[in-house]
């Protein structure tokens, strides 16, 4: 694939993770499969815990939403306090976070028990953070021509900080600038890259967003941000119109830099 040109004025790089620095298959069959396998466990072993008892607060108050708003599911009303048979509570925390998850369901109670959970997997080293062989090579060369460099996902700045913290390229949290969430907006919503401009203090036609999905490219692209879109193993596939349209580049190395950056 031919080389893309960084715009001149372009000394910031706004990164996706999933797609983009990272294999989509490290969400989908290490990040949520562990959980699945490992919430039993990890609940009984945290259980007492004021953390964990948060937790399980949060998530009764869903459920308890859930009910009001009738929606289907395994509604329990659990809690540590109601329940003399700690093994019975568990399980219903447990059926409760599986069907979330089935779902597909991103609320806030389950996002913070999974945090919880990675982060430990993260610390003892049963879990590593995997990044594409390019993308640290890349960065260390955009941070040694003055360029900056931030992360904008999904996954909450905890989140991505674990996976940069503990990846497989090791401690790499020192190349990144900053990192943004939903907290600044949806990423299909143009503000959002408005907003993020704003807190860096530049210019939005000062910054390449590299992405993998073309709803968040257009966003960005309508906040006057520079995009490229981001072809890896495993990615959604491109229309012809998005293929004309877009810069593609399957590697970070095929990013041509402007010589005064």
């Amino acid at each position: 694939m031919a080389k893309v040109a960084v715009p001149g004025n372009g000394n910031v790089f706004l990164l996706d993770i999933e797609g983009t620095t990272t294999p989509i298959t490290f969400v989908k069959e290490v990040l949520f499969p562990y959980i699945k396998d490992n919430v039993q466990e990890y609940l009984s072993a945290h259980w007492e815990e004021d953390e964990c008892k948060q937790d399980v607060h949060l998530l009764k108050k869903q459920a308890d939403d859930d009910s009001k708003h009738h929606r289907s599911g395994p509604v329990h009303s659990f809690d540590q306090t109601v329940h003399t048979d700690e093994e019975k509570a568990i399980q219903e925390v447990v059926d409760n976070v599986l069907w979330q998850m089935a779902e597909d369901r991103k609320t806030t109670a389950l996002k913070q028990l999974q945090g919880h959970m990675w982060r430990a997997a993260y610390t003892t080293g049963k879990i590593r953070g995997e990044v594409y062989e390019d993308v640290v090579p890349a960065i260390r060369k955009w941070r040694r021509l003055g360029m900056k460099v931030y992360i904008y996902s999904s996954g909450s700045v905890e989140a991505q900080k674990l996976l940069f913290g503990y990846s497989t390229e090791g401690n790499v949290l020192e190349l990144f600038d900053g990192h943004f969430d939903t907290n600044i907006g949806a990423k299909v919503e143009s503000k959002s890259y408005q907003r993020i401009a704003e807190s860096i203090g530049c210019s939005a036609d000062n910054i390449m967003f590299l992405t993998d999905l073309t709803r968040e490219a257009k966003a960005a692209e309508e906040a006057g941000v520079k995009v490229a879109v981001v072809v890896r193993p495993g990615n959604a596939e491109l229309t012809e119109e998005d293929k004309s349209h877009y810069k593609l580049i399957t590697s970070f190395s095929e990013l041509a830099l402007p010589d005064s950056a």
